[in-house]
């Protein structure tokens, strides 16, 4: 039997590494396009900045069910070892490119050869006694939104004093890091590893009820909305900061998404007492419309301070409804399928990543406007909170969940943790 404690507190080092990693310098991609790349052209520049800041969703969508489906077949942890190391690799790319081509390039690499948060969401989820599952999907969260604070604060203040190409190499690092914890203390048992169900895969979902299937297709469709409206605001942000405060637009830029990441980490380690009193769909209506309005708040403001404010609330907004969101689907989904869920739950997440800044940079540079683009955001996450309010249902598993642990308890009996 494995220990799942040990695992989960393994893979949010890894995480944390990781996503430190990859954020180091991934809201900076505008920035580093305008100064290191030579392009000064506004409409350009949040042109390829969208491109640069989708290329990853792009081939990630088309990657992720893929993996999954190997991962349920193969191992989690394998899929997961796999991912830190094309994360590395990719990185460290970026910090010889020479043109914003050459970047886009290298991102849609990436986005094909990584893909750490669904390899190890699937993996948690999998290892992690049933009614435990949401608790230990929160911590898991609050690792990845940790990363992606301290990235942007460590970052803006490495570019400042070492140049943008140094946070990639230092980012690749950092991945590189990860993989120490990840090798030496994670075990996976043979439930999850894929030895006793070849059934798994893309063909064991068509022996999933089909209520099931709507449930988490709603789930996931909302986790793309989601995604969407994130990624899309934060390339925004960036290009408002330059726009209000060009003289010390890399270091505000790296405090806003700092004091962002530190409200998301905050928010998926506590979003569960939430949950508990609300029920998770009734919760993810209430962070999606909260959602919505942190980001037309943005779009709105006329002063760094006040756009730092409505990003510090956009990201406790994304911290409660990513990982409520997560955990409804790991409660859905079927064992023996479920990291080929969490595989299309991470294409659906990549359609986002990519669509968002896709669409914020064609929107900006038609109305030369980044608010423009932000309001469109803030509609896609309130449509978010429609579907998840009208077609959503609450995970039947709640209730079980609610009699195995009574409040405040954090034993876990050990009938369940043998499952």
């Amino acid at each position: 039997m494995t220990d799942w404690r040990k695992n989960l507190a393994a893979l949010w080092v890894a995480q944390f590494l990781a996503l430190f990693g990859f954020s180091f310098n991934q809201p900076f991609l505008p920035l580093f396009i305008h100064q290191d790349l030579g392009l000064a052209d506004p409409s350009q520049l949040a042109f390829w900045a969208g491109l640069a800041g989708g290329a990853t969703g792009v081939t990630m969508m088309f990657a992720s069910p893929i993996w999954g489906a190997l991962a349920d077949r193969r191992g989690r942890k394998t899929m997961l070892v796999r991912a830190m190391i094309g994360g590395a690799v990719c990185v460290g790319l970026m910090g010889i490119v020479q043109s914003p081509a050459q970047l886009v390039a290298v991102r849609l690499l990436q986005g094909a050869a990584s893909g750490t948060v669904a390899a190890a969401t699937a993996l948690v989820a999998a290892e992690t006694p049933r009614h435990r599952v949401g608790w230990a999907l929160g911590v898991l969260a609050s690792a990845i939104a940790l990363g992606q604070a301290v990235g942007p604060l460590a970052g803006g203040l490495a570019s400042a004093a070492f140049g943008f190409r140094a946070t990639f190499f230092a980012g690749s690092v950092l991945l590189a890091c990860g993989l120490v914890p990840l090798a030496l203390l994670v075990r996976e048992s043979g439930r999850s590893a894929g030895a006793p169900r070849r059934v798994g895969g893309l063909a064991g979902l068509r022996q999933v009820a089909r209520p099931i299937l709507v449930a988490v297709g709603v789930l996931i469709l909302g986790q793309a909305l989601m995604q969407f409206a994130f990624i899309s605001t934060q390339q925004m942000v960036a290009l408002r900061i330059l726009a209000l405060s060009p003289q010390s637009a890399n270091l505000a830029t790296g405090i806003a998404f700092g004091a962002a990441g530190i409200a998301t980490a905050v928010a998926s380690a506590t979003y569960s007492r939430f949950t508990r009193r609300l029920g998770k769909q009734r919760f993810a209506v209430v962070a999606a419309l909260s959602f919505a309005a942190a980001i037309t708040m943005g779009a709105l403001v006329g002063s760094v301070g006040w756009l730092v404010l409505a990003v510090l609330a956009f990201g406790f907004c994304y911290g409660c409804l990513n990982p409520t969101l997560s955990t409804m689907i790991g409660l859905e989904a079927p064992t023996s399928v479920q990291a080929t869920i969490y595989g299309v739950s991470a294409s659906a997440l990549a359609f986002g990543f990519a669509s968002g800044p896709i669409m914020a940079g064609s929107v900006a540079a038609v109305t030369g406007s980044p608010s423009v683009s932000m309001l469109v955001a803030a509609g896609g996450v309130a449509a978010l909170g429609l579907l998840v309010a009208l077609r959503g249902r609450e995970p039947a598993v709640t209730a079980r969940e609610a009699a195995s642990e009574p409040a405040g308890s954090q034993q876990v009996p050990a009938t369940q943790e043998a499952r």
